[in-house]
């Protein structure tokens, strides 16, 4: 090898070359390898864009409109010629908060939200156990069997139910006469309407939240349950100290969906009892829909349905810090 100027060697040169050349040329141009920063942001916001824009023209859009409706009196003149709305501010929520039929529908929802709800989980539960227990046989049928009432039409269930709790003919009072208990007037005694719809509600919904269960419950590894019985816990124990703490996540899921769901009731009091008798089964979204499509009251109804959504933004937030403090205990 012949020295070069200076008195670097040849292999020292072709070690200094690539260093030399990166130095005087452009970085070669990438075509497979990892993108940049940059333009991995960019490839992401342009797939969000077009569930952004959907979201924000259908759901922030409406929302920002109903909020201004409910600060105007727009009522039935204002739908031929909208410039006879005018702001009135906050009046509608100030005669929504002195209304006793508002409280009244408020009142309704809260015993159908407290009272349904919970019993719509626990039935969830008790039936995602059983089909999932291991001696369970025709786990699929009973699956089937027990989501069914939740695909059926809510309209086609009511006006089914509410034969079944026909005073003189429903199959409820003749099943209660066969024991010797005179059956009430299910959807007539303002004492047992809402629960009638309560658990009307509870047997079309608990199929849903059962699969949901099952797939949680199928999620759990099966080497928690052998520790726990070598340990000498038995199935109640079992039950409190691995399958709930185990199913934390999607009890609270199931819990939100359900609250909100139940928050929102309509079909079932206004296919079975049009909000009565004597408003017993009025709920806050049935007396929106009277007071906007009946007497044309949108900016009324506007406020009340941003009622029920600070409503519905309250509870829901009540549930997270509940199970937020439950996993920290």
């Amino acid at each position: 090898m012949s020295p070069l100027p200076g008195g670097a060697s040849d292999i020292d040169a072709v070690a200094e070359a690539p260093a030399a050349y990166a130095a005087v040329s452009p970085p070669p141009r990438r075509w497979f390898g990892r993108p940049s920063l940059e333009s991995a942001n960019a490839a992401g916001w342009l797939f969000l864009a077009p569930a952004l824009v959907l979201i924000g023209v259908f759901f922030f859009l409406p929302v920002a409109a109903s909020l201004l409706l409910s600060l105007t009196d727009f009522d039935i003149y204002a739908v031929g010629d909208p410039s006879y709305a005018r702001f009135v501010g906050l009046r509608n929520y100030s005669r929504l908060i002195g209304s006793p039929e508002f409280w009244q529908a408020l009142k309704n929802t809260f015993i159908f939200a407290l009272a349904g709800g919970p019993l719509t989980v626990a039935a969830s539960l008790a039936a995602a156990l059983l089909v999932n227990a291991r001696l369970a046989r025709f786990r699929g049928f009973f699956r089937t069997i027990y989501f069914i009432p939740f695909v059926t039409t809510l309209v086609a269930v009511s006006v089914v139910w509410r034969y079944l709790y026909h005073p003189q003919y429903g199959l409820i009072n003749y099943l209660l006469a066969k024991v010797g208990i005179h059956g009430p007037d299910w959807l007539g005694d303002p004492r047992w309407a809402l629960p009638a719809i309560i658990l009307m509600s509870v047997w079309k919904n608990f199929g849903y939240n059962m699969l949901i269960f099952v797939a949680g419950l199928q999620a759990i590894p099966a080497d928690l349950y052998e520790a726990a019985q070598l340990d000498g816990a038995g199935p109640l124990l079992r039950f409190r100290h691995v399958t709930l703490p185990m199913l934390g996540p999607t009890m609270l899921f199931v819990g939100l969906v359900t609250m909100i769901g139940y928050f929102q009731l309509f079909a079932e009091p206004y296919v079975m009892t049009q909000g009565g008798p004597l408003g017993a089964t009025t709920s806050v979204v049935l007396l929106m829909y009277e007071e906007g499509f009946r007497w044309w009251r949108m900016g009324y109804a506007a406020a009340l349905a941003f009622v029920l959504f600070i409503v519905m933004l309250l509870w829901t937030a009540i549930q997270f810090r509940l199970q937020r403090r439950g996993a920290v205990a």
